[in-house]
């Protein structure tokens, strides 16, 4: 099957890709929705009454739309920065890894993500790499601070607007681990002040300020 190239304006694309992303989106979503709603079987708390129930589906709704939109994002900002770049670069999923953290958070209410990778091919620096692999984080940081400004302007939505805030953060700082193939491994061997900066914002904001909202 040919991957067929989709262009918009500067920007490339294909239809893999796109499937790729809607596939990883949807996946996220169910997984984060298992970690807020605390059904799971180690609690002995998932049954079709719960997974029927309108809160159930309501937080699907609203894992769509904060750990979906902060999935898609932190994605396509390392995929816009290594084409700004000059590289090709395209999202593959890792299906295994979306079953094993869906999984995870179904059995025991605790999950480790790593829904896929932006695959990039062509010549670039250790600080151009550091740059293309520190925008999907600070991308997520600016969600969250998004999400905690509508917190305080919009009180009626402060539910919604406080997952997509913690979501976000989790999702900044859970990509900052400085091994193998994370975004904190690269920023690391080309930045490390810059490295302890956003471990230092994201456990500030999660584990400090988070509390206190």
């Amino acid at each position: 099957m040919i991957n067929k190239i989709i262009k918009i304006g500067k920007i490339s694309t294909s239809r893999v890709e796109l499937v790729d992303i809607t596939k990883a989106w949807i996946m996220v979503a169910l997984t984060f929705t298992f970690l807020f709603s605390g059904v799971n079987l180690a609690d002995g708390t998932l049954s079709f009454s719960k997974l029927e129930s309108s809160s159930f589906w309501l937080l699907v709704l609203i894992s769509l739309f904060t750990a979906g939109i902060g999935f898609l994002l932190h994605e396509l900002a390392h995929k816009f920065s290594a084409q700004h770049y000059g590289c090709a670069a395209e999202f593959r999923s890792f299906d295994q890894m979306l079953f094993f953290a869906l999984l995870l958070a179904v059995g025991v209410g605790f999950t480790f993500i790593a829904p896929g990778a932006v695959m990039i091919s062509g010549m670039i620096t250790r600080k151009e790499n550091g740059i293309i692999s520190l925008a999907g984080p600070i991308v997520n940081y600016i969600l969250a601070l998004l999400f905690l400004g509508l917190m305080f302007f919009i009180p009626a939505g402060a539910f919604f607007f406080s997952i997509g805030f913690q979501i976000n953060l989790w999702l900044g700082l859970f990509n900052m681990i400085p091994f193998m193939n994370f975004d904190g491994a690269k920023i690391w061997h080309w930045n490390i002040p810059i490295w302890i900066a956003m471990v230092g914002f994201g456990v500030f904001f999660l584990f400090f300020l988070g509390r206190m909202i």
